[in-house]
């Protein structure tokens, strides 16, 4: 059965809070005492800053942490090394970029296939974004424009940063309407929305303002449901 996927609105914002029970909350969906955790920073073209933030929250006491670099690859056999991980943490940055990589290097079958094999799959802004068939990004530079080749193991679409890039609104939601995308999902940045396999869950929030919408066009216009924000508690 296909594992989870767990998508937040923050991504290198989110790895910096080393406390946040989000990633208690990931790492509790793989079932292991001591999961294998990846981390993939191809999105800041592998940036060591990056990879150190995530060493100091995915750190050896929670979890057995490693790290995937493709810009600088030393891993021959992607496939055995990704898996062999319960969970695949995605870094935000330039989405476009990191897609192209990616499928240049074939990890885009390989995180389905791992995926497909239960593994948890997470990441925030554009390690959300990715999961899904498309979303909002400054891959481009500003103002923000549409991606419409993501991954698409989702079938839908996200806005990530929802309550902290306002001007991301208006360019999805011209997207929904023109159908240049399909309808998705909204999601602040401290908000993870909660799928197993292709079924949505639940959305869960370290803050008790976090909020997700479900953003659909109906008849022309744009129709927004609030969805129900399961707020989570440190350890």
């Amino acid at each position: 059965m296909p594992g989870h996927i767990v998508a937040t609105g923050a991504g290198r914002a989110l790895m910096g809070r080393r406390g946040d029970p989000l990633h208690t909350f990931v790492l509790g969906l793989t079932g292991k005492e001591r999961p294998r955790v990846l981390f993939l920073p191809t999105a800041t073209g592998d940036d060591p800053a990056s990879i150190v933030s995530f060493y100091e929250t995915y750190n050896a006491d929670r979890c057995a942490p490693f790290h995937l670099r493709l810009f600088d690859r030393t891993v021959s056999d992607l496939r055995s090394y990704v898996l062999s991980m319960d969970l695949i943490s995605v870094g935000g940055g330039n989405t476009a970029n990191m897609l192209d990589v990616w499928r240049r290097q074939g990890l885009d079958e390989i995180l389905r296939e791992a995926w497909e094999d239960g593994a948890v799959l997470t990441g925030g802004s554009a390690g959300a974004l990715c999961w899904f068939r498309g979303g909002t990004t400054d891959s481009f530079g500003l103002p923000y424009q549409v991606l419409a080749d993501g991954l698409g193991f989702l079938d839908g679409s996200v806005c990530p940063h929802y309550d902290a890039e306002d001007s991301r609104r208006p360019v999805y939601r011209d997207a929904l309407l023109t159908g240049e995308l399909p309808g998705g999902y909204g999601v602040d940045d401290l908000v993870g929305l909660h799928f197993h396999g292709t079924e949505f869950v639940e959305a869960v929030s370290s803050s008790p303002t976090g909020g997700a919408l479900r953003i659909e066009a109906v008849e022309g216009a744009i129709a927004e449901t609030r969805l129900p924000v399961r707020l989570l508690t440190e350890d």
